[in-house]
């Protein structure tokens, strides 16, 4: 199609930029390989840990907190996630007795997600298969310069996307 070979234009010459034949397999090899990623680590733990990447995820963010506790913004904001999105996680992560909630002294509308003893023994049992399986996936099929290069690049992408100013529509204020 005309539209995917056209050159790109400059901005804001109200023409769009469209990707280049190189930047449409590059960025076509990325959305394949972060969705099959992503799919890969959730099947993983289904499977062994009976819970999906995301609360894994959740997990650890708390396993690596102070006391084992974040305010409940603060781990929406650190996990990219919709503050409902994370009350309906740690509502399943509670009825699972992984995580409790507790209310916050100093803001009477605030509240704490903390792991628990067993939410921390379930992240320890099931962490090995998962490294392994992000290693699998990852690292063992880059060599050491592949790897500094993605890191590089994904801090590059990441900081371009953090929102500067304030009032932006960031889903942890969703």
């Amino acid at each position: 199609m005309e539209y995917m070979t056209t050159a790109p234009t400059s901005p804001g010459a109200g023409k769009p930029r469209w990707l280049t034949d190189e930047e449409q397999r590059v960025w076509r090899a990325y959305i394949d390989a972060t969705t099959l990623l992503e799919d890969h680590l959730d099947r993983q733990l289904q499977r062994d840990a009976g819970m999906p990447h995301v609360y894994y995820g959740l997990l650890v963010k708390l396993a690596e907190a102070p006391q084992r506790r974040l305010r409940m913004t603060e781990l929406a904001m650190s996990a990219k996630i919709t503050r409902s999105r994370l009350s309906h996680a740690v509502a399943r992560l509670e009825k699972s007795g992984w995580v409790r909630r507790e209310d916050c002294p100093s803001d009477k509308r605030g509240q704490f997600a903390v792991l628990t003893d067993e939410g921390l023994e379930v992240l320890g049992r099931h962490a090995p298969g998962h490294v392994e399986a992000v290693r699998q996936a990852v690292f063992d099929r880059l060599t050491p310069e592949q790897q500094k290069s993605l890191g590089e690049i994904m801090r590059i992408v990441a900081e371009g996307l953090q929102p500067s100013e304030a009032g932006a529509d960031l889903p942890w204020l969703r």
